[in-house]
């Protein structure tokens, strides 16, 4: 099998990142980016290549429904309890796969409640449910203006379009759009609150393909460390139903690592385990020969990473993904990309090197899905505050049954950032917002190249290296240069 190939076969004798590489296009037989099947060969049963990272800012059971339901999968961190890992996949596991979980709010709650609850999700609305049956629709215009402790009886939309919980997507457009209402909730059979659709969310469901198990239900992943009882929380996470296993820890291609993986190996895991990071084709090897399906590739090239800077230790990003997918390759084996990517296009560079999935972290912290609560800088902005999972915020996380001095000592050594403000895009609060613009760059990507398929994209792209100047010729302009 060939391999993504340098434009006239002149192979730099440096490594890349993303932003020193572009696609030539290709003559191409691929005549719509809609049929392109995105869908990865890597056994975890994404139809989108994305997962997000297991970071504790970021992966939640919001996000983890939102994403399973576009045909991505997220990861749970690591540091969060296993009873609380196992109450967060059998919730997501019952999910629905078109209907968005609801905010349900009572006819006598308050302004204030509503208000505190609203941004939880991207649709923004709240219904109002009396006995299980919605009797109205608050969202924030609703309640602008209003006085803070008054009931939503007073201020609610009554005029409601109820959507049979079973309703095909397209039909369930073409009714919201007809009424012109942006979103509506949807019932059972006896009149019951089943969820709620937006009329995006309703297009997006003919888009997308959900990311489900061999049972129908979402898929969801969870992160174990190297260090502690492996076995006992391995085993707890594949008891809880697990789809993928990720055993993650910042140097993957160390003896404990190597001994972790032989011991969940042990387990006869039914399902793939993911081991990083790693950045070379010997760590590859050897966390392969231990017992990884998929090997994580990445070390310093995350928004909320300081190991480069504190340690000099990493490797540029795109050469990093090329030499470990053509090892992995090789062993019959996969790796994903984790960190570094900032636009659609690496997104692209990343799939063109042969990672059969993009792991995406930092950029998805300022969506309405991540689990902070959503704040308001002085100038109005809304964000979200994020941090490195070798913080010294996440190290005091994962250390709270440590001794004061325990604590206070590891404290002292942390290679990433603590907290950051990650605003909010106007154009795209919600993950989704992300998903549609990654997913359509992907897409155009693989057709410039000739490829239906993740695969024949990596044996097809054919690549070049750029100047800094290069790249910033390719941005665009939003306002004249005049």
């Amino acid at each position: 099998m060939k391999y993504v190939r340098f434009l006239n076969d002149q192979r730099p004798p440096y490594d890349l990142t993303y932003d020193d590489v572009f696609m030539v296009p290709n003559r191409s037989a691929v005549g719509s980016r809609h049929g392109v099947d995105l869908s990865t060969p890597d056994g975890t049963g994404t139809t989108i290549p994305i997962v997000v990272a297991n970071m504790t800012a970021i992966a939640g059971r919001r996000m983890a429904e939102t994403v399973a339901r576009r045909g991505g999968l997220v990861v749970i961190p690591q540091d969060i309890p296993l009873d609380v890992v196992a109450e967060v996949v059998s919730w997501v596991k019952q999910r629905h796969l078109v209907l968005d979980t609801p905010i349900v709010l009572e006819p006598t709650a308050t302004v204030a409640d509503a208000l505190a609850l609203l941004h939880k999700r991207a649709h923004g609305a709240g219904v109002v449910v009396e006995n299980g049956r919605p009797v109205g629709v608050v969202t924030e215009s609703d309640l602008t203006g209003v006085d803070r402790f008054t009931q939503l009886n007073r201020v609610m939309s009554r005029d409601l379009l109820l959507l049979p919980a079973d309703i095909d997507p397209r039909d369930a457009f073409t009714r919201l759009d007809a009424a012109h209402r942006k979103l509506a909730p949807a019932v059972d059979a006896d009149g019951r609150l089943a969820g709620i659709l937006t009329r995006k969310g309703a297009l997006r469901a003919t888009l997308y393909t959900p990311a489900t198990d061999a049972s129908g239900r979402l898929r969801v992943a969870a992160a174990v460390g190297i260090n502690g009882d492996v076995a006992g929380r391995a085993k707890g996470l594949f008891d809880a139903g697990v789809d993928t296993l990720v055993v993650d820890t910042a140097h993957g291609h160390q003896e404990s690592m190597l001994s972790a993986l032989r011991t969940i190996r042990g387990l006869d895991p039914q399902v793939p385990v993911v081991a990083g990071n790693v950045v070379s084709a010997e760590g590859v090897r050897d966390l392969v020969e231990a017992g990884a399906d998929i090997v994580k590739v990445g070390v310093g090239p995350g928004a909320m990473c300081t190991t480069r800077m504190m340690t000099g230790v990493g490797r540029p990003q795109f050469s990093a993904v090329l030499e470990c997918a053509a090892e992995a390759r090789r062993l019959g084996r996969h790796v994903w990309a984790d960190g570094g990517v900032r636009h659609p296009r690496d997104v692209a560079m990343a799939l063109a090197a042969g990672a059969s999935n993009v792991m995406i972290g930092s950029w998805f912290a300022g969506t309405y899905e991540s689990p902070g609560d959503l704040q308001q800088s002085p100038d109005g902005r809304l964000y979200k505050e994020s941090y490195g999972m070798a913080s010294a915020r996440a190290v005091l996380n994962r250390t709270a049954d440590d001794s004061p001095y325990e604590q206070a000592r590891k404290a002292l050594f942390e290679e990433g950032i603590s907290t950051s403000r990650m605003f909010l895009d106007p154009d795209r609060p919600g993950v989704e917002d992300l998903i549609d613009s990654i997913v359509a760059g992907v897409r155009s990507a693989c057709t410039y190249a000739g490829a239906a398929t993740l695969e024949e994209f990596a044996e097809k792209a054919v690549v070049g290296v750029q100047s800094a100047a290069g790249y910033a010729e390719g941005k665009p302009l939003h306002a004249s240069w005049a």
